[in-house]
């Protein structure tokens, strides 16, 4: 997932974590797609570079936070305890489940492949956006900021092919013979997120995303 900031900030002034929340406009589903192909060969020395600067897919609207404010849970609880500058106790983690589906041309239909739920991050948006201004980085309005892979604690709850997959020591069983360890020309991943909490609904919209074929260099 992501968030776009509404107000940034002054070249040179952090932004306070009692303050974060009146910078964050809405979230969106992200898919910061990976090449896994390229990342092993480039991140060393160089760390992620090529293998995810190539494409990122974005869900069709943005949620705002008011509108997520009824779907607030506790936050992750962290230790040891963080430093002084990214310290606060109010509720800013969110009830979002989270799904990724996968179709193929081998497959009939879209099957599922993993379901986690925001709720799981262990740093929130208000500690990412204070953590990435404390050097005086400045933000401008509509800056996104990605919130990185988000797994849970069971094994289908995995982020990624490549932890679903276990580095792809363990194939992801598709049906009718067919599996994965990591994406193929053709596949079509399609990221979802909802919020319920019985009385109020709503939805993010598909985040799609289509594997072609690479280009001849």
């Amino acid at each position: 997932m992501a968030f776009f900031i509404g107000p940034g900030n002054t070249l040179g002034q952090p932004i306070p974590i009692e303050k974060a929340h009146e910078h964050i406009f809405g979230m969106v589903l992200m898919n910061d797609w990976s090449a896994r192909d390229i990342q092993k060969w480039e991140y060393q020395p160089l760390g992620p570079f090529l293998g995810k600067s190539f494409a990122t897919t974005i869900s069709p609207w943005i949620v705002t936070m008011d509108a997520l404010a009824p779907f607030l849970v506790d936050n992750v609880p962290q230790s040891p305890s963080v430093l002084p500058y990214l310290q606060h106790t109010d509720r800013f983690s969110y009830d979002i489940r989270l799904r990724v589906d996968l179709q193929g041309t081998d497959l009939l239909g879209q099957k599922p492949v993993s379901v986690s739920n925001f709720k799981y991050l262990y740093w929130t948006m208000k500690q990412q956006l204070a953590h990435h201004t404390s050097n005086g980085c400045n933000l401008r309005p509509g800056d996104l900021l990605g919130s990185g892979t988000i797994s849970g604690p069971a094994k289908s709850e995995r982020g990624s092919l490549l932890e679903l997959s276990w580095g792809s020591k363990e194939p992801i069983d598709l049906g009718n013979g067919v599996t994965r360890t990591f994406l193929r020309d053709g596949d079509t991943v399609t990221l979802n997120g909802v919020c319920d909490n019985g009385s109020i609904r709503l939805g993010f919209g598909p985040c799609t995303g289509k594997v072609l074929p690479a280009l001849e260099i």
